[in-house]
């Protein structure tokens, strides 16, 4: 047969010649294979759904036996080996669905055989498959608590081969996740390694190193510690020196690995010039065209997440202008639109300077068109970015935020396919519908309460659990007429299913959404009496039971409402607080009362200073009961309690008591 070329040819008639029994053609194969899929998702999944991978991890492990086992240095099966390790990288490069097929096909032990082949090709080819492998959260967790594996990552980062020691610090950054493995690490001497390599590497391997080291650090201030010590030498000075690198990888993962640092252990890097100089270079990535342009507002997030200081310092390097001017350049790739959403929400999340500077740079059009956008982790982004700006205190009270234009699109997305998207549309509304009672008429036109209500249901109990909070929050101080047609859609048997929900979280709001509900007039309190006082039954059961502090505090606080009322209102309440009618039951309440959180506490006290209220015409014999209980002898000893609001009401509770001679 004549010497044949293979140039595209189609995916079934590669498949045919990866099987020829001529080592050139099927040499050629593999490369057009290779060649074909390489950066193409499309052609990737064309070969997948034809066998492609099987087939190509079958060549490998015929060919790997025939030159690892028996020693055999044949240049045809050599170049065999080369082709197939780069094709299946192709494959597992950035594509989870390939990286799936090459593990499922058994490829991943032959791609680490190569690595004891005496061809520095055949090595170098199979480091580097396995460097794509390792590039995605499907491949294998390597276990470094094994010593015959500690031994043999040691020997990948004492190779001389660069992919290889890439491989070894690419391993530690995708499997590296407990303490117990940092320390493992630490205890082999990796770090002194992955330092060798920072300082005298080349640029491949310096980068390596910061990731790896990175991962080391994550939440192990002590790790960290010996990292910074005299031990190794000065690290935590070369790392520093990396970010001003010229090269703009290399100088983000420098900046990563100082953050890393910074948010594990606040001690370090205290000094304000390293903390603006992260800042402005962090903003001056965003200028990279590619990947690390992507990545740079990530870091940039991570960064000021949760951190006043460094929010004001990025605020003064202008730092919300910079975002707004990329925002405004449109047709972003998907990873960087998001972001920079998410780095204005994180700048936006604490400062009402921020916030203020936000709105006056009319960024808040730009968001809101995300709202709409095609990925849905923009559209995610979008919403949280909203929800940090609409904790501005004073525009809310203008109701700057309650505007058709953002309003309708974020209701919109109530109905999203993506859950992520649902839920932070969910938190963006929630601030949003707060204590405008002059236009909440705007989010009811447009459906938006009737779309919570229906979310209420969803069986994702992170919708529930949000869409509750924002009714809870588009009650807060409403008037009865509004409460009302929330209460018509929601009914009495909804919500007492809710209070009963498998999930505390969603058992919060629900009982939060109540509290709101009912607080008020008389009127209002006569919603957890409908349907024969299903709900009021609800919070009972559920405060027998209750799991967390924070379902006690809401539900003592719906009853502390409740029993702001008339009589018969009190009444009810105590029969919730000793169903049993009898007064030696201990009573949740005296939980309660001791407990650790002082907010639970105080809540409980407030609902004892309603039922205890001298002007009641019941109070004496309420008083007598919570006395046969206990209740008063555990006030009497919270006189001096820590919290001023619960030692100011148990006095007030026990000055009350005292117009009926209890003491």
């Amino acid at each position: 047969m004549p010497s044949a070329t293979v140039n595209n040819h189609r995916p079934r008639e590669l498949l045919s010649l990866l099987a020829s029994a001529d080592p050139e053609i099927k040499v050629r194969a593999l490369r057009e294979v290779k060649n074909q899929i390489i950066g193409n998702r499309t052609k990737k999944l064309s070969f997948l759904k034809i066998g492609a991978v099987p087939a190509v991890s079958g060549i490998l492990a015929d060919s790997v036996d025939n030159v690892i086992d028996s020693n055999c240095n044949n240049d045809n099966i050599n170049n065999i080996l080369v082709q197939s390790a780069a094709a299946l990288g192709s494959f597992a490069c950035g594509f989870d669905a390939g990286v799936h097929a090459v593990v499922d096909a058994g490829a991943f032990p032959n791609l680490f055989r190569l690595l004891g082949s005496s061809n520095e090709k055949v090595v170098d080819a199979g480091a580097r498959a396995l460097r794509m492998i390792y590039q995605s959260k499907l491949a294998p967790k390597y276990d470094f608590l094994q010593q015959k594996n500690m031994e043999f990552l040691i020997s990948l980062l004492n190779s001389n081969n660069e992919n290889v020691n890439g491989l070894g610090a690419s391993i530690i950054t995708h499997s590296c996740e407990t303490s117990l493995e940092q320390k493992a690490l630490f205890d082999a001497g990796i770090l002194r390694k992955l330092n060798g390599l920072l300082e005298g590497g080349s640029l491949s391997q310096r980068d390596a190193s910061l990731e790896s080291l990175a991962t080391i650090f994550k939440n192990n201030p002590e790790i960290i510690s010996k990292f910074s010590g005299p031990e190794i030498g000065r690290p935590l000075s070369s790392v520093i020196d990396l970010a001003k690198d010229r090269y703009p990888r290399t100088r983000l993962l420098a900046c990563m690995c100082l953050i890393v640092i910074r948010n594990t252990s606040p001690l370090f890097l205290q000094d304000i010039g390293i903390k603006t100089k992260l800042i402005h270079i962090l903003l001056e990535l965003l200028d990279d065209s590619g990947q690390v342009g992507d990545e740079a507002p990530f870091a940039f997030s991570s960064l000021i997440a949760q951190k006043e200081d460094l929010q004001e310092l990025a605020l003064e390097a202008n730092a919300i202008d910079k975002l707004l001017h990329h925002l405004q350049k449109g047709s972003l790739h998907p990873r960087r639109y998001e972001g920079i959403l998410l780095a204005l929400a994180d700048m936006c999340s604490k400062m009402e300077s921020c916030r203020s500077k936000f709105l006056s740079l009319q960024v808040l059009n730009l968001v809101t068109d995300a709202l709409t956008d095609d990925s849905a982790d923009v559209r995610t982004a979008a919403c949280i970015c909203l929800k940090s700006v609409t904790r501005s205190i004073k525009n809310l009270s203008a109701g700057y935020f309650m505007d058709e234009v953002i309003v309708i699109p974020l209701v919109r997305l109530f109905l999203d396919p993506s859950t992520s998207v649902q839920v932070a549309a969910l938190g963006a509304v929630s601030n949003i519908v707060v204590d405008f009672t002059t236009r909440k008429s705007i989010f009811v036109q447009c459906g938006g309460m009737k779309q919570l209500v229906q979310l209420a249901k969803s069986m994702e109990s992170a919708v529930r659990s949000n869409a509750l909070w924002a009714l809870k929050n588009f009650v807060f101080l409403s008037d009865n007429r509004l409460k009302e047609s929330v209460f018509s859609e929601l009914t009495a048997c909804l919500l007492a299913s809710l209070i009963c929900d498998p999930e505390p979280s969603v058992q919060e709001q629900a009982l939060a959404l109540v509290r709101n509900l009912i607080d008020g007039c008389i009127n209002s309190i006569e919603f957890a009496f409908a349907e024969d006082g299903l709900i009021l039954a609800a919070i009972g059961r559920q405060l027998q039971s209750a799991s967390k502090a924070e379902i006690g505090i809401q539900g003592m606080y719906a009853l502390c409402n409740v029993a702001s009322g008339n009589e018969f209102h009190k009444e009810a309440v105590m029969h919730q607080l000793f169903p049993l009618m009898d007064d030696k039951n201990q009573s949740f309440m005296m939980k309660f009362l001791q407990s650790n959180d002082s907010q639970l506490r105080a809540a409980t006290v407030w609902a004892i200073l309603n039922l205890t209220c001298p002007l009641s015409p019941g109070a004496s014999g309420r008083l007598e009961k919570l006395r046969n209980a206990g209740i008063f002898s555990q006030m009497k000893n919270m006189v001096n309690d820590p919290c001023v609001d619960v030692k100011l009401r148990v006095r007030t509770v026990l000055g009350q008591s005292m117009a009926f001679g209890n003491n």
